[in-house]
């Protein structure tokens, strides 16, 4: 039996990280152990468990202050669409984010097809989860298309912001008790203190 024919079949789970893959086996992919997360990463499988509190409870407030925004402010309409744990698609990789953002096309994107506006990482413990957040990517994702990454930084009490420019990206840091707001969302403020406070609840 081809690989391929193998890798079409397969039932991800936790023990699958390192099988080979191509980005159309994985797409096909629809069994799956919901108590991980599956990224392609240069034709290999990659496997992480699911986010943590901390990490999960700040993207719902997120996702949240979003959807307020979308629904009760003038210019609301700038959001197209917003979803949590999405995959990015790039060549020979599907990286998945925490949260995507479509803003300023006027219509409902297709999320399998269009690379969103923004993508936003909340960072996990540890110098490996630093590298593939703040470094890999960082790169991948602006590469793609995507024209701002937030990371939110519990650890470092910050929010990072990369911005694709024609001469390359650029970036901002907010600070604890800064508000961060952007020019894809007019009028929308996202205050950071908030965001660690979330997350901090659940390192008490």
């Amino acid at each position: 039996m081809s690989t391929t024919a193998i890798n079409s079949q397969l039932t991800l789970r936790g023990d699958c990280a390192g099988v080979r893959m191509t980005p159309d086996e994985f797409d096909a992919t629809e069994q799956y152990d919901e108590l991980f997360r599956y990224e392609l990463i240069d034709g290999v499988l990659a496997v992480k468990a699911i986010p943590l509190e901390a990490q999960a409870d700040p993207n719902e407030l997120l996702g949240n202050l979003l959807y307020v925004y979308k629904t009760t402010h003038p210019h609301g309409t700038a959001i197209d669409l917003t979803l949590s744990e999405r995959y990015i698609n790039l060549p020979n990789s599907r990286r998945l984010a925490d949260r995507v953002i479509w803003a300023g096309l006027g219509r409902r994107p297709n999320p399998q097809a269009e690379t969103p506006t923004i993508a936003v990482e909340f960072v996990s413990a540890g110098k490996r989860s630093w590298q593939r957040d703040y470094v890999l990517k960082h790169d991948k994702y602006l590469r793609s298309g995507v024209v701002e990454y937030w990371i939110f930084d519990r650890f470092e009490r910050k929010m990072s912001v990369y911005r694709s420019t024609s001469k390359g990206s650029v970036l901002r840091e907010v600070g604890e008790q800064d508000v961060f707001q952007t020019d894809f969302l007019p009028g929308f403020e996202l205050p950071l203190a908030e965001f660690l406070a979330a997350a901090d609840k659940w390192e008490e």
